[in-house]
């Protein structure tokens, strides 16, 4: 049993596969050790006694292979058997299949148990080996599958349990080392150093990934990664390659996140995120020059949810988060992690850049809720002649005042169409709402207001605009072509 996703970029392309085990596979021998190494001895000592094995079975719902069960006198039972598929018989009863092999490590001596939420989805049985050979069924408590954190019980006491360490300290280049039970090998140590912190992958952005060059492989998932203190700093997750065996590049879930979803599973069961209904886009070195920030850095907000927690606080759209209670947003992409680790409820202080200078507000986390998509709104006035195009190479045309009720905005202009040396994220159908330079937002009414202003910029400078793109709201940069 295995998951994967794709990613490609550029001529990169692989998998990324959740390090899962299903069998065996023959290991190719390492280099010898090198003069000058850490000595890994006395960390393994102390610590291999509280990482376990996980073996997960489930029932089989069907026949072996989706084949029909028939009785020996079936005629297509020994039609079967003559091509080497031997056919379940009628009436047989089935016996669970074992499906998985992971790994897993106390953080309670009373048997409380951490791994992967992919390790256990779907297990009809959990079964816990411990170092010293003694087995348990374990208790599913809970599982995450957006952190992809499960936390596991079994009834035992006075366990070996492990330190939790702080990843916020790991530095690039530093010593790691994972402890797991690779291709069902148990208790097996594995060492490299952290390639890379803050990684983010494909259809995940609320975990901020370890990066190590650690040899993980089928079986690692859900097994401890520790720094050289002996501390864990991470959960073995995922790996990426084109062939399900290691490739130089492994991928842990930050111990902090991992116990932020364990102590909400331990509490009740469930995981609650925290949101104040903000969408965001990165802050580009163009975004950066037309706010009148020193650097690109922090969240631009292109939407606030009408009533949501942002509105109510007065965050408005065009502001950038910089800092959530004095922590720097160095991304946009750090601040969901950062905001959904928040318990609802809480008060929390953005520190914001707005039209060139700095405000605190102070918003009261909601909890998040998956919002439906809804269906773009590509509607606008229909011009009786098609526009010529602007400066910048776009047809426009005013928003009748029934458009713009059924938009909700209370002006902008349509973008009926571009011109093919436009470059940059514009299309038909857009509605812009404003222009932005050098910190200043102007609120666009007409097309003739807005061609206006872009007629009085130089060729080739860049300008940044506000656009309405369904129910979707974001900046974008466009450069004015230097040439007609």
């Amino acid at each position: 049993m295995s998951m994967r996703f794709s990613l490609r970029s550029g001529a990169l392309a692989g998998t990324f596969a959740f390090v899962l085990s299903a069998g065996f596979a023959p290991l190719a021998t390492g280099q010898g050790r090198a003069a000058g190494l850490p000595d890994f001895t006395e960390l393994y000592e102390r610590n291999s006694a509280a990482v376990v094995s996980i073996d997960v079975t489930q029932k089989s719902k069907r026949g072996r292979g989706g084949m029909p069960e028939l009785s020996e006198d079936d005629p297509f039972y020994e039609f079967f058997r003559r091509f080497g598929q031997v056919p379940p018989r009628r009436g047989q009863e089935r016996e669970p299949e074992a499906q998985a092999v992971g790994s897993g490590f106390i953080i309670g001596s009373d048997g409380f148990i951490i791994t992967n939420a992919h390790v256990v989805d779907g297990a009809d049985e959990v079964t816990v080996k411990l170092f010293d050979k003694r087995e348990f069924k374990a208790k599913v408590l809970g599982a995450d599958k957006r952190t992809d954190i499960a936390l596991l019980k079994i009834e035992a006491k006075d366990l070996p349990k492990v330190s939790i360490g702080d990843p916020d300290k790991l530095k690039v280049g530093e010593w790691v080392v994972a402890i797991g039970k690779p291709f069902g090998l148990d208790s097996t140590m594995t060492a490299g150093i952290v390639s890379a912190k803050g990684r983010d992958l494909p259809q995940e952005n609320l975990v901020p990934f370890i990066q190590t060059d650690v040899a993980i492989n089928p079986g690692n998932s859900g097994g401890p990664l520790f720094n050289m203190k002996g501390d864990v700093v991470g959960i073995n997750s995922l790996i990426y390659s084109r062939t399900g065996g290691y490739m130089g590049l492994a991928f842990a879930i930050p111990i902090d996140v991992a116990m932020n979803t364990v102590n909400q599973l331990k509490e009740k069961g469930r995981v609650t995120r925290g949101r104040i209904g903000v969408q965001i886009q990165p802050v580009s070195k163009e975004d950066a020059a037309a706010f009148a920030l020193d650097a690109p850095r922090g969240a631009l907000v292109n939407g606030v949810e009408k009533d949501g927690p942002a509105a109510k606080a007065g965050v408005e759209v065009g502001d950038i988060i910089l800092k959530v209670d004095g922590k720097d947003v160095k991304t946009s992409q750090e601040l969901p992690r950062v905001i959904t680790m928040v318990r609802p409820g809480t008060k929390v202080n953005l520190s914001i850049w707005r039209k060139g200078v700095s405000k605190e507000i102070a918003v009261t986390v909601a909890e998040i809720k998956e919002d439906a998509a809804a269906p773009p709104n590509r509607g606008g006035s229909t011009p009786k002649e098609k526009a010529k195009p602007n400066k910048m190479g776009l047809m426009l045309s005013d928003l009748t005042d029934e458009k713009k009720k059924e938009l909700d905005v209370k002006g902008g202009v349509l973008v009926d169409d571009i011109a093919p040396n436009v470059r940059g994220n514009v299309q038909p159908g857009d509605v812009i709402l404003a222009i932005v330079s050098r910190g200043v937002s102007t609120e666009v009414r007409t097309a003739a207001q807005l061609n206006d202003l872009l007629g009085k910029m130089e060729k080739g400078a860049s300008v940044t605009l506000q656009l309405k793109r369904g129910e979707q709201q974001f900046f974008t940069t466009l450069r004015i072509p230097a040439s007609e």
